[in-house]
């Protein structure tokens, strides 16, 4: 089932990856040069970004300040999305093709709410905060691979929104070949605490892994559930 087609993503030229200049600007290999390119995952991506990996770059816009933008890195299961940029459009290609259990009439994006932007408002009563999730660890996805105020501050507002009344959903798009989800105590315990606290305060959670195919399509790759981990 395509969720992305390579058509809407644009066609991708291969490089080496070298080292990461800063959080935002990566330089790779490419035709035998040294080439900067675009990072939109401000992630650590420490098992990712690792010297000598392929990698896959898609062309910028004319007025960006880098002539590249990565678009994903070769891991043991194949090419893994690392580009940010993308997620909301899967996210709502998701939640358009029903697989939250129903068809939406209306879907709004960037929703302000005190002062935070969530993801999605679906048929006005159901708020969804995505979050993408590349850090495999033990056939698990955990998310986050940095401490995140801002996914924390994203947690108690969706536990307001739903003593408000309305719906609130968390939605972790997982990246990678995992078979189940956890929030990462070690490195955010906080924001663990917190999705726990959330999913006990009635928050739903929707879990979604995609891919690759081999025409660059991004394809959905089957449900994502979190481990039975968490309630131990």
């Amino acid at each position: 089932m395509i969720i992305l087609s390579s058509s809407e993503i644009g066609k991708p030229v291969s490089g080496t990856f070298l080292y990461r200049k800063n959080r935002f600007v990566g330089v790779c290999l490419l035709d035998g040069k040294e080439v900067s390119f675009h990072i939109s995952d401000t992630g650590r991506l420490k098992e990712i970004l690792t010297q000598g990996r392929e990698i896959l770059l898609l062309k910028s816009k004319q007025h960006n300040k880098l002539p590249y933008k990565l678009l994903a890195a070769k891991m043991e299961e194949g090419f893994v999305l690392i580009n940010t940029s993308l997620h909301s459009k899967i996210g709502k290609k998701i939640i358009q093709m029903g697989l939250l259990g129903f068809k939406p009439s209306k879907i709004k994006s960037e929703i302000v709410y005190k002062d935070s932007r969530l993801d999605f408002l679906v048929d006005d009563k159901l708020y969804i905060e995505l979050k993408g999730c590349n850090l495999l660890v033990d056939n698990r996805c955990l998310f986050p691979d940095a401490p995140t105020t801002r996914g924390l501050k994203h947690l108690k507002h969706l536990i307001e929104i739903k003593k408000e009344g309305f719906e609130a959903a968390i939605m972790i798009l997982s990246l990678r070949e995992c078979d189940t989800f956890l929030p990462n105590y070690n490195t955010d315990p906080n924001f663990s605490k917190m999705f726990e606290t959330a999913l006990k305060e009635g928050v739903k959670f929707y879990g979604f892994k995609v891919k690759f195919d081999n025409n660059f399509n991004i394809v959905y790759n089957g449900e994502l559930e979190v481990d039975k981990l968490l309630w131990r």
